[in-house]
C-alpha cells in the first residue's frame, strides 16, 4: 500500500518535504481489530508538533493521520461490532488500558497507557490502517468522507473544549484562533447556546472575516482588547501570546480553555508583561484540554448529525500532504484540511 511516511524528526524550516511517499505491507487485524480501507484523512496542527518533536516522541518510522475515514474491509478474531462494508472512523484516541482510574471514569484521555493513532501507531496518511473495533466510531450517513474527517478531531476536541468552558447560554465566549476546530465550535454554539454572543481573536483577517461570516459578534486580532468582558475563552493556537492577551479580557470567574497538544517555545519577554491584578486577579481560572475520550468523539457525531453541521473544507491529494502541512505551519487556514487517500 502507498503511504505518507514520517522517518524522523525534523524542523520544517530546515525540511519542507518531511513525509515520504512509501511502499508498506498492507497490516494485518489482530485480535478485536478491524482493517480499515482509508478514503480521506484531515490534517492537523498535532501533525506538525509531531514532526517538530514537540509531542511525546512518535514510535518512528510512523504514518501520521488521526482523522481517518474509511471502510470497514475486513477483521481479526474475536471482532464482531463492525461488519465487511460499514464506515467508520478514527480519532486521536487509538487505545487506552480501560482498568486505570480515569478510564473506569470515562476519561481514557488521561490514561497512563493512552496511545494515539498515527504517532504510537500507524494512522490515516495510508491506504489501509488497522485498530481495535472498540476505538473505532460509526460515521453517520448525512457526512461524506471529506466532511466526516474534520468531525473526528478538529470538532471532537472542539466539543470537549466547549464542555470545559462551563458556558451558560447569554453569556459572551471567545474563541482565539479560528481554524479547523474553532469554526466547528462556533457553529456548536449556534445551535446549543442561542443566545451566547461569540467573540473572535484572528492574526488573518481572512480568518476573521470568515468568523463573521458564520456569525460571530465581533472579530479582532489577537492583540485587541474585546469590546466586553468574556466569561469563557478557548484558545485553539499553538503559541502563549494568545494566553496573555486572552486573560485581560476575561469576566470576573470567567475561564481559559487551551485547546492545544503543545505550546510552541515559551517568549519569556512576552510573558514578563503577565500582571496579576490585569489578567490573574477576581478568581480567573486556566484549563487544559488533554486529547479526547471516546464519550467526546461519539456525541460530538451524533450532535453533528444532529443538527447538520459540516465543517468548512480543503481537499488535497495524499501525495500533497507535504504541501498541506506547510500551508497549516504559515497560517494558511480556512477551514479544515483534508487529504483525498483513496
Amino acid at each position: 500500500m502507498k503511504a505518507m511516511l514520517l522517518n524522523r524528526i525534523c524542523s520544517l524550516e530546515e525540511n519542507r518535504e518531511p513525509l515520504e511517499l512509501v511502499d508498506l505491507p498492507i497490516p494485518v487485524p489482530g485480535e478485536k481489530e478491524i482493517l480499515v480501507k482509508v478514503s480521506t484523512c484531515g490534517v492537523c496542527h498535532t501533525e506538525l508538533d509531531e514532526i517538530e518533536g514537540r509531542t511525546a516522541p512518535p514510535h518512528l518510522p510512523v504514518v501520521l493521520g488521526h482523522q481517518a475515514v474509511g471502510e470497514v474491509v475486513e477483521f481479526g478474531s474475536g471482532a464482531g461490532k463492525f461488519a465487511v462494508g460499514d464506515r467508520v472512523g478514527i480519532a486521536w484516541i487509538y487505545s487506552a488500558c480501560g482498568k486505570c482510574q480515569y478510564c473506569r471514569e470515562g476519561n481514557e484521555n488521561l490514561c497512563p497507557d493512552f496511545k494515539a493513532s498515527g504517532r504510537d501507531a500507524d494512522g490515516g496518511y495510508a491506504e489501509y490502517l488497522t485498530i481495535s473495533e472498540d476505538f473505532a466510531f460509526a460515521i453517520p450517513d448525512l457526512f461524506s468522507d471529506v466532511e466526516a474527517a474534520p468531525l473526528l478531531c478538529a470538532g471532537a476536541i472542539g466539543y470537549r473544549s466547549l464542555r470545559l468552558t462551563n458556558l451558560k447560554d447569554g453569556q459572551n465566549l471567545g474563541l482565539t484562533g479560528f481554524g479547523g476546530s474553532g469554526h466547528l465550535v462556533l457553529k456548536m454554539v449556534k445551535h446549543r447556546y442561542p443566545d451566547v454572543k461569540v467573540y473572535v481573536f484572528a492574526r488573518s483577517e481572512e480568518e476573521r472575516d470568515f468568523a463573521v461570516k458564520l456569525g460571530a459578534q465581533w472579530a479582532g486580532d489577537t492583540d485587541d482588547e474585546c469590546p466586553v468582558k468574556l466569561n469563557a475563552i478557548i484558545d485553539t493556537t499553538p503559541v502563549w501570546k494568545p494566553v496573555v492577551e486572552a486573560l485581560k479580557n476575561l469576566a470576573p470567574g470567567g475561564r481559559l480553555v487551551i485547546n492545544a497538544i503543545r505550546k510552541e517555545e515559551m517568549d519569556k519577554d512576552y510573558l514578563m508583561k503577565l500582571d496579576y491584578t490585569t489578567h490573574l486577579w477576581e478568581e480567573k481560572e486556566i484549563k487544559s484540554v488533554a486529547n479526547v475520550s471516546r464519550r467526546d468523539v461519539s456525541e460530538f457525531l451524533g450532535l453533528a448529525a444532529e443538527i447538520g453541521i459540516k465543517p468548512e473544507t480543503q481537499e488535497y491529494r495524499r501525495e500533497d500532504a507535504n504541501s498541506a502541512l506547510l500551508e497549516l505551519k504559515e497560517g494558511k487556514i480556512r477551514g479544515a484540511k483534508v487529504l483525498k487517500i483513496g
